[in-house]
């Protein structure tokens, strides 16, 4: 089996459930879950605390250079470090940080390089990996391909019952026009809309759909 084949691909728009689902279809098939959404995150935070503005992006370019991303494997699934340092919660889904992070990681080469560090955590083993480019870009010869939808009224309510503040609607219109890895239902993959069903009738579903043998 190729690495890409060991990948089970779950991408969406923010706020749709995809990590959520992701974490709990890795937890039921034994498998390692992987949030890219944190990779970029975790970025946008570094980017912010090296005092870079996130809408300059030679500014955000020079100061991407410096910084040192890995992705140890913590209680099944993948944790975030920057050079060192292990962001909380609480710093990645900043204020901040949400305005930012699809500045950010429109960046081409940002997300080149944060897609070649999400090829290389395929040596790890069978994953379970999420993000918004994962199907399309990242692994795009996994036969097995998800993605999960929700209007975005229901998505934006999720983020304010979260206690957070993304512009659900300016993050998708820069997510699917970026020039670089725009978010798209990627080919082959299976739509699920997750606006008003259970997580875990979520999760069956993904899971059935998969048809995994």
């Amino acid at each position: 089996m190729s690495a890409a084949h060991s990948v089970i691909t779950i991408d969406g728009p923010a706020a749709s459930g995809k990590s959520s689902i992701a974490r709990l279809v890795a937890q039921r098939l034994g498998r390692t879950y992987v949030n890219t959404g944190n990779m970029y995150r975790a970025m946008t935070w570094a980017v912010l605390q090296s005092g870079a503005d996130p809408q300059d992006a030679a500014a955000v370019r020079a100061a991407a250079a410096d910084i040192v991303i890995e992705s140890p494997v913590f209680d099944g699934k993948t944790q975030v470090r920057i050079s060192g340092h292990t962001p909380t919660d609480a710093e990645l889904n900043s204020d901040p940080v949400n305005r930012a992070v699809s500045l950010v990681a429109s960046i081409a080469e940002v997300r080149d390089r944060l897609v070649a560090d999400q090829r290389a955590l395929a040596a790890i083993g069978p994953l379970v990996m999420e993000g918004r480019d994962i199907g399309s870009v990242v692994f795009p010869d996994s036969p097995h391909k998800i993605y999960i939808d929700a209007s975005e009224e229901v998505r934006a309510s999720r983020r304010g019952a979260q206690g957070l503040s993304d512009q659900i609607a300016e993050r998708d219109r820069i997510d699917k026009q970026r020039k670089n890895s725009p978010l798209i239902i990627p080919k082959g993959a299976i739509v699920i809309d997750n606006s008003h069903i259970t997580l875990d009738q979520a999760v069956d579903q993904v899971i059935a759909a998969l048809q995994l043998t």
